[in-house]
């Protein structure tokens, strides 16, 4: 288990470099990787952008015989009032595409959201290997 801290754009570029390290390590393939550093990307600039700053929590994990990489991140920041809407395309609040938080979902093979306005965001997403 590795914690990377998020509190500024070097360190999303820290989770960055931990995410693609260990997702070498772990066997992914490249097209996989590739997803997978991104939606992390993702994640971790809502982090600081949005959250105020929090924590990259990066596991590895086995599910029936398969090795795969898991993501935590982590704020405490204002939370998200609506979730549904979040993931929905074009939604912003930040003046962007409103691809966020949908991209990464579709970029994943697993993709788990916990928020409450008010309370702060807990994403996990699991990348897989193939065999």
């Amino acid at each position: 288990m590795v914690v990377v801290e998020i509190r500024s754009s070097e360190h999303v570029g820290t989770a960055r470099k931990q995410v693609q390290a260990r997702a070498m390590a772990v066997g992914l393939s490249t097209l996989e990787i590739t997803k997978f550093v991104t939606a992390a990307s993702e994640l971790a600039r809502n982090v600081l952008i949005h959250g105020g700053g929090g924590t990259m929590t990066v596991h590895d994990v086995q599910r029936d015989g398969k090795a795969g990489l898991q993501l935590d991140f982590e704020d405490q920041g204002p939370g998200i009032a609506d979730v549904t809407l979040a993931l929905r395309d074009g939604y912003t609040t930040a003046n962007s595409l409103g691809l966020g938080l949908g991209g990464a979902k579709r970029l994943v093979h697993d993709f788990e959201i916990v928020s409450h306005d008010g309370s702060g965001t807990h994403i996990r997403i699991t990348q897989w290997k193939r065999r």
